[in-house]
């Protein structure tokens, strides 16, 4: 079996990227997309991402973790809509649909402005904060981010089963003089730490906006910048909220995949 594939890159969260509009891939084959994901017996990538038509949207798009596990993935979604402009599924203005729900995305270039579900939930668990924003995420503010043992803590947490029976993401953050933000982050699906979370800068750009009155936030993360736009919505919440950075195509290929490879998995 043959399979096509893009590789595509959003401040260092890495997928792979199919397009589908014939639904000829099998979603269900959870040993094949960790195939596809492996970084030593495949392409290599923290998800996959399937590309398909939906009814009343420019596409869709069905994101699965490295793991199989699916969610919503912020910096993939912003991917996708570049993969979907280049395939002439949508034009620089978008409307598609993911996991959880529908969203409006717009393309300046190499930066892609993702319009992300509202956030409403705010929840204090241990002394941190936990925030739903597509995804579940954790996040504790720290010092000397550099030094912290992300994956270490992270999966103390992401594992903690009386906490989070289903797992959480798990961000670390710490506020820079100008306010800006430096985050790492542990991807539940990933089970480590990765280069950059979509969902989770979000997470932690709504918290750090919500304790200092700001409706914009920069955070800087290993794979580079993003920015976080947001508005009050008069409840506690937040709406019209923007994940905005750049989404860029690293390479393409073809991948040959047999079948009796996935008994090794």
């Amino acid at each position: 079996m043959t399979i096509e594939f893009y590789k595509y890159q959003g401040t260092g969260n890495d997928f792979v990227m199919i397009e589908d509009r014939g639904s000829r891939f099998n979603v269900e084959n959870i040993a094949l997309i960790q195939k596809l994901c492996h970084r030593r017996l495949g392409i290599g990538s923290d998800g996959l991402i399937i590309l398909r038509n939906a009814a009343g949207f420019d596409f869709e798009m069905t994101y699965f973790n490295a793991d199989g596990s699916q969610s919503m993935c912020g910096n993939g979604a912003r991917c996708a809509v570049s993969f979907a402009n280049f395939l002439g599924m949508c034009g620089l203005s978008t409307h598609f649909l993911a996991v959880d729900g529908s969203h409006h995305a717009e393309i300046y270039g190499e930066e892609v402005r993702l319009e992300m579900i509202p956030v409403n939930e705010f929840r204090e668990v241990e002394g941190d904060t936990f925030i739903h924003t597509g995804a579940p995420h954790h996040v504790r503010y720290v010092e000397n981010l550099a030094h912290y043992p992300v994956v270490k803590e992270g999966a103390k947490i992401r594992y903690n089963k009386e906490l989070y029976p289903e797992g959480t993401n798990v961000n670390f953050v710490m506020v820079n003089p100008d306010h800006s933000l430096q985050v790492r982050t542990y991807e539940r699906g990933v089970e480590d730490e990765t280069l950059s979370c979509g969902t989770g800068v979000t997470a932690c750009a709504l918290l750090f906006g919500k304790e200092n009155g700001l409706n914009e936030v920069s955070i800087h993360t290993k794979g580079g910048l993003l920015r976080v736009r947001f508005q009050e919505d008069g409840k506690g919440g937040f709406h019209q909220i923007q994940l905005i950075g750049p989404a860029m195509q690293v390479f393409s290929g073809k991948i040959s995949i047999k079948m009796e490879e996935f008994a090794s998995l």
